[in-house]
Order: C-alpha cells, then sequence, then structure tokens
C-alpha cells in the first residue's frame, strides 16, 4: 500500500529502499484509524513513534495518494478513500457485522438519538453520529466531560488519560463540585451506565454505556439522547443499551 506512495516520492527521506519507511507510514494510518477523525500532525507522529518532520512529508504524501484526507477545516487529517476502499475489500472477504451496520439496526429498535464515541488516545471523538438526531452543542462535550453521560463515562474508565480540567458550570444542573463527581464515578462503574439530565443542556438528557475491545478494555461508549423527560434509567432502556453495546465489542 505505503510502497505505491514512495514509488512516486521525490523525497528521499521517504524512498521506498529506506527500511523503515513501510512500517513508519503504515504506523501512522493505523494512528488516524485508532485517534479518529480531526487527529492533528503532532498527534499522529506521537501515536505513531514517528519525528514530526519525517511525519508532515508523510501525510502529504498519504494525502496525494488518497490515503488520508484533510478535514474540512483543515485542522487535522482522516482516512481517505484509498484506505476505505482497502478496508472495503478486507470486509468482503471477512464478512462479519461492521460497527455502523450494528449501529443502524439498533437505530431501528429505539426512538431516541443513537451515536457512538471513541476514546482512543484519551480523547472524546464521535465515530458514529445518528444522521436523525443531531447532538446539539456537540463541541461542548467534549470539553465538557463532567456535565455529560459519554465524557463521565471516560472520566470513570479512564481516569488517568482525560482529567476533568475546569468543571465550568453550564446549566443550573450542572455538578460543578469535584467531591461530587468523584461519587458519581464510582456509581457509574457500579452500575454500569452514566446518565446526565440537563447539564450540558436545558430539554436533553443522557445515558452512556462502555463499549470493549477483544480484550475486554473499555475504548469507547454507546450514547443514547433524548427529551430529559423521557430519557431515564430504566431496567429496559438500560438493558437494551448494555446489549447493543456487547454487540459492538471488537467492532470500534
Amino acid at each position: 500500500m505505503t510502497a505505491h506512495a514512495a514509488v512516486r516520492s521525490s523525497d528521499p527521506a521517504f524512498g521506498g529502499r529506506q527500511p523503515h519507511a513501510v512500517q513508519k507510514a503504515l504506523g501512522m494510518l493505523e494512528a488516524v484509524a485508532q485517534l479518529g477523525p480531526g487527529s492533528t500532525a503532532k498527534e499522529i507522529a506521537t501515536f505513531a513513534g514517528v519525528p514530526p518532520a519525517t511525519a508532515y512529508r508523510m501525510l502529504n504524501l498519504l494525502v496525494a495518494d488518497g490515503y488520508l484526507v484533510r478535514v474540512p477545516d483543515l485542522s487535522g487529517f482522516a482516512l481517505g478513500r484509498r484506505t476505505a476502499e482497502l478496508a472495503y475489500a478486507a470486509a468482503e472477504s471477512n464478512p462479519s457485522e461492521s460497527l455502523h451496520e450494528v449501529m443502524e439496526d439498533l437505530r431501528l429498535r429505539t426512538r431516541f438519538g443513537l451515536h457512538v464515541a471513541s476514546f482512543a488516545g484519551g480523547r472524546l471523538r464521535f465515530v458514529d453520529q445518528d444522521p436523525d438526531h443531531e447532538i446539539v452543542a456537540i463541541t461542548m462535550l467534549s470539553k465538557s466531560l463532567h456535565a455529560n453521560a459519554i465524557g463521565k463515562l471516560m472520566l470513570a474508565h479512564l481516569p488517568d488519560s482525560c482529567p476533568p480540567g475546569d468543571m465550568r458550570r453550564i446549566t443550573d444542573f450542572t455538578v460543578c463540585d469535584s467531591e461530587m463527581l468523584v461519587r458519581e464515578l464510582h456509581g457509574v462503574m457500579s452500575a454500569g451506565y452514566a446518565q446526565e439530565n440537563q447539564e450540558t443542556r436545558l430539554g436533553r438528557a443522557a445515558l452512556a454505556v462502555p463499549i470493549r475491545d477483544a480484550s475486554s478494555f473499555v475504548v469507547g461508549g454507546l450514547y443514547l439522547h433524548g427529551s430529559a423527560a423521557k430519557v431515564r434509567p430504566e431496567p429496559d432502556l438500560v438493558k437494551f443499551l448494555v446489549d447493543g453495546a456487547a454487540r459492538l465489542t471488537g467492532l470500534l
């Protein structure tokens, strides 16, 4: 895959004969896949263990060849068309259920918005969003982890990678006391789910449950949101989310 990019390059620092060029390029593609869309060059370089100068050259080549693309605001990178084609070919040879297919099926079974978030690299990113239920003020969720269900889930399971930082008040319902938050995070671990009730947006409530990889490590979360009058941690709704997250094991 990356040999194609190297052959077209005139940059001697990224020639096909360089012993580690292919490994570095593959590592950078893996970094974008793990970190998610919008990954910055610095984040990719750190994740892949590539010097920044080399990373910038490789990223430009991977973009030029279609393996990566720049996100619309040019702040970072995402997987490109040619990488998607490779993934599609791999899926065709191993027709197991994909994350998006599972999510489409789950969305048919609920009236609420349903999204998948990744915790890769200690950052909260939504990697599969419900097209029929937009998350209003979605950027607020990653900036105010203490005030929303998916953020609390991340803080509970990955406390060292994402400190709560400034626990600012967003609404009258926002929990801004660190001791109260710690107690709530302990409750998340014991109950198996996190919840929010009008803490980042008035009228909105949400629930979140962990998604695990094949080794049972928490790598993300399944996030359900809707009206504060209707989204509550009732047993049937929590079971729906837990069962749905189980189907997503190893797919994120």
